[in-house]
């Protein structure tokens, strides 16, 4: 009887582990998508490096905090939602991309190709955009304070409810 109630208790055991494992990855699962998505059917980590062909791909909602994308080219690239707070963006090519919504805050876009991007409702807090090429970029509802636009051409940018960064709030 004592070696039945062993097996009894070990089939017990082994049970609770597969259901914990299945539980776990409905879980993961779930907040995967409750995050907008499984970001890695979306792209591999190998591809987020500095230097990176990433033009017209699919990045809405990814985490991409501190990332190393200098020098990469997203030209209409998706980055809706995105996290970028922290990356290094510097001479990114950004042309029509649209990150709007996305969180840039403290990210370093000098010198980056902004042209008729949509940031619109993005979180540029404390970003460096010295010297970043920003013609016809749309800005409408980004908060910019603290940003840095020194040397930067603006040509054309919509700031319309945009928080400058000064603080005050453009009509």
């Amino acid at each position: 009887m004592r070696g039945e109630a062993g097996r009894t208790v070990r089939s017990f055991a082994r049970g609770a582990v597969i259901c914990a494992g299945v539980c776990a990855g409905i879980f993961c699962v779930l907040a995967l998508a409750a995050c907008g998505g499984n970001d890695a059917a979306k792209f591999a980590p190998s591809e987020i490096v500095a230097g990176a062909n990433l033009a017209g791909r699919d990045l809405s909602g990814a985490y991409l905090v501190g990332a190393d994308l200098a020098g990469a080219e997203l030209t209409g690239a998706n980055l809706v939602g995105a996290n970028l707070s922290g990356a290094n963006l510097l001479d990114a090519n950004l042309y029509q991309a649209d990150l709007s919504g996305a969180n840039l805050v403290a990210a370093n876009l000098h010198r980056a190709d902004m042209t008729d991007a949509n940031l619109s409702n993005a979180d540029l807090t404390g970003a460096d955009l010295s010297g970043t090429f920003m013609v016809n970029t749309d800005f409408r509802g980004a908060i910019l304070l603290g940003a840095d636009f020194s040397r930067s051409n603006r040509t054309n940018a919509n700031y319309a409810g945009a928080t400058m960064p000064d603080g005050t709030v453009n009509p």
